[in-house]
């Protein structure tokens, strides 16, 4: 059997769907499934993070990884990885605000907990190498839309 091609998955689509009138989301990407919401203090039912979480969660997973990566690589004792991130902006705020002026999360918060018998060199380079995390780079470097049709009821 041959392997298949690097970029089978090049077509393939993260899907948000809303039914409703409420703000609960179902999202696929491949085969896995999760829920995108909004707190019921803003209108949702909290079914689920709120996009900003998400995105957060996105770039915190990659760095994470990334950092595991490395250190494996290296063969560096690092037992665990913990990095937390936070903004002020909330996602339903700059909706309200997104015709009229710029939105979105301007600044970040993060904290990156290392633990394992790491030398003081080793924890430096872990934290320079969280800054080339793959998902840190591309919205650093931001990122085009483009637009192709869709299907309409």
């Amino acid at each position: 059997m041959s392997a298949a091609p690097a970029d089978v998955d090049a077509d393939r689509w993260v899907v948000a769907h809303v039914e409703d009138s409420g703000f609960r989301t179902s999202i696929s990407a491949r085969r896995h499934t999760f829920v995108a919401d909004e707190p019921e203090s803003l209108g949702g039912s909290d079914a689920g993070p709120t996009p900003y979480e998400m995105l957060l969660a996105a770039l915190a997973s990659c760095m994470a990884m990334t950092l595991r990566m490395y250190a494996s690589r290296k063969k560096w004792p690092l037992d665990s990885v913990e990095v937390r991130l936070r903004t002020k902006r909330t996602h339903k705020a700059d909706c309200e605000n997104c015709e009229t002026g710029a939105v979105g999360i301007k600044q970040l918060e993060r904290r990156i907990t290392l633990t394992g018998t790491l030398s003081e060199e080793q924890k430096t380079r872990l934290l320079q190498v969280a800054e080339r995390c793959p998902v840190k780079q591309a919205l650093e470097s931001g990122i085009a839309f483009t637009t192709v049709p869709g299907d309409t009821a």
